[in-house]
């Protein structure tokens, strides 16, 4: 079981070069938007039965995040450009700028064993899903070439940007208080 655990981990990395593949070379928006559901749902799947089975890992507690992060930054990219988009460039952008400080605060935190300050908040898993449904709904929108699916999208986006920036700053916080 816990060869499968890493095994969904190791799935979402693959996915992310996949699904920019997809949606720019292959425009294969149909096929992007069922692998990044599948990979949305292996997120999801690993922590479940990580949990479960109590096959938790400091590896797995280091690797998932970064999974997910490699996930959303080359469906935002391919998105970005796919629809010649400066605003899913700009959010995507302040999104990925949030993961990536997320990363380095849980470094420092580690560093100065303030492992509680970082510790995935029900706050953060809402982001992540937000992030990944508006994701997956843009590539709905292309693959049924639907403009009111996408401006929806787009409204989606902007809270997702919204729920990245809380969590953000609310680990910032915790980080930094003394």
């Amino acid at each position: 079981m816990k060869n499968f655990i890493q095994l969904l981990t190791y799935f979402r990395i693959i996915a992310g070069p996949i699904i920019l593949i997809l949606i720019l070379m292959a425009q294969s928006y149909g096929a992007a938007l069922i692998l990044l559901l599948l990979a949305s749902a292996s997120d999801y799947l690993d922590g479940y039965f990580a949990r479960k089975y109590s096959l938790t890992s400091v590896f797995g507690a280091v690797l998932d995040p970064i999974a997910d992060k490699i996930l959303i930054t080359f469906t935002v990219i391919g998105l970005s450009v796919a629809l010649a988009s400066t605003y899913i460039a700009f959010l995507g952008s302040i999104i990925l700028a949030r993961e990536y400080w997320v990363s380095a605060l849980r470094d420092l935190n580690a560093r100065e064993r303030n492992l509680e300050a970082t510790k995935v908040t029900y706050l953060a898993k809402i982001k992540t899903f937000a992030q990944l449904a508006t994701l997956s709904l843009f590539l709905l929108g292309l693959f049924v070439n639907n403009a009111l699916i996408i401006f929806v999208a787009n409204f989606f986006l902007f809270l997702a940007s919204i729920i990245t920036i809380q969590t953000g700053l609310s680990y910032t916080i915790a980080t930094f208080k003394k």
